[in-house]
C-alpha cells in the first residue's frame, strides 16, 4: 500500500502477489496461535494462579511460539506453491490494496478444486481449533470467576481478560466480515473497507487496546482527549 501511494503505480509482479499471500498466510496464523496462548495464560492465572509460575515456564512459552511459528509458515508455504500450478486467461485485478488467496482463485482458469478444499481444511484447523481453545478457555475462567465472593476480585479477575477479548472480537469478527462479506456482496469497496479493518486497523490499535491497564497509557489517553475537546 506504501509502495503503490509512494509510486502511483497499482501493478505488481505475479512473484510479488505470492509473496504477500505467504506473509499475510504466515503472520494470520501466527496471530491465531498468540491468541491461544495468551487465553490459556489467563486460564492458568485466573484458574491456577498457585501454579502459574511453574506449568507458564519458559520453556513452555517458547515451545508454544515455536510451534505457532512452525505451522504457520508450513501453512502459508503449502498455500503459496500450491497457486503457483494456477494459470490465468486475463490481466489480474484485485479490488484490494493487497493480494488475497481467495481473489487468486477467483480469477483462475484453471482447476482450483484442490486450493478451495486445502484452503477448507486447513482454514478449519488453524481458525477453528484455536477458537475453540480460546472459548473453552474463557468457559472455564467464567465459571472460576463465578465462584468468587468477593466483587473486588470479579473485577480484577475480569480486567485481566478485558483487553484480550477485545482484540480477539477485532481479529476474528474482521476476519470472519471479509469472508462473509465476500461471499454475500460482489462490492469491492465493502470488501476493502472490511480487509482494511482487519490488517492495518486491527494491529495498529493492538498495542493501546493491550496497554489499557497501564496508569501511564491511561494518563497519555487523558492528556489527548483533553487537548483535543480544549482545540474545539
Amino acid at each position: 500500500m506504501l509502495v503503490n501511494i509512494q509510486t502511483q503505480s497499482k501493478s505488481a509482479s505475479y512473484t510479488g502477489f505470492l509473496t504477500q499471500i505467504c506473509f499475510v498466510l504466515t503472520f494470520a496464523g501466527l496471530k491465531t496461535g498468540i491468541l491461544a496462548m495468551m487465553a490459556y495464560d489467563r486460564f492458568v492465572a485466573i484458574c491456577h494462579p498457585l501454579r502459574y509460575s511453574v506449568i507458564m515456564n519458559r520453556k513452555l512459552c517458547r515451545l508454544l511460539v515455536l510451534i505457532s511459528s512452525f505451522v504457520s509458515v508450513v501453512d502459508a508455504l503449502l498455500h503459496t506453491l500450491m497457486a503457483l500450478r494456477l494459470s490465468f486467461c486475463t490481466e489480474l485485478k484485485i479490488p484490494l490494496f493487497f493480494c488475497e488467496l481467495a481473489h487468486i482463485l477467483n480469477l483462475a482458469c484453471s482447476d482450483i478444486l484442490i486450493n478451495n478444499v486445502l484452503v477448507y481444511l486447513v482454514t478449519s484447523l488453524l481458525g477453528v481449533i484455536p477458537l475453540s481453545g480460546i472459548i473453552f478457555s474463557y468457559t472455564r475462567i467464567v465459571s472460576s470467576v463465578l465462584k468468587i465472593p468477593s466483587a473486588g476480585g470479579k473485577d480484577r479477575a475480569f480486567s485481566i481478560c478485558g483487553s484480550h477479548i477485545i482484540v480477539v472480537s477485532l481479529f476474528y469478527g474482521t476476519g470472519f466480515g471479509v469472508y462473509f462479506s465476500s461471499a454475500a456482496t460482489h462490492s469491492s469497496k465493502k470488501s476493502a473497507v472490511v480487509s482494511v479493518m482487519y490488517t492495518v486497523v486491527t494491529p495498529m490499535l493492538n498495542p493501546f487496546i493491550c496497554n489499557l491497564r497501564s496508569k501511564a497509557m491511561m494518563g497519555a489517553l487523558r492528556k489527548l482527549i483533553s487537548r483535543i475537546s480544549s482545540f474545539h
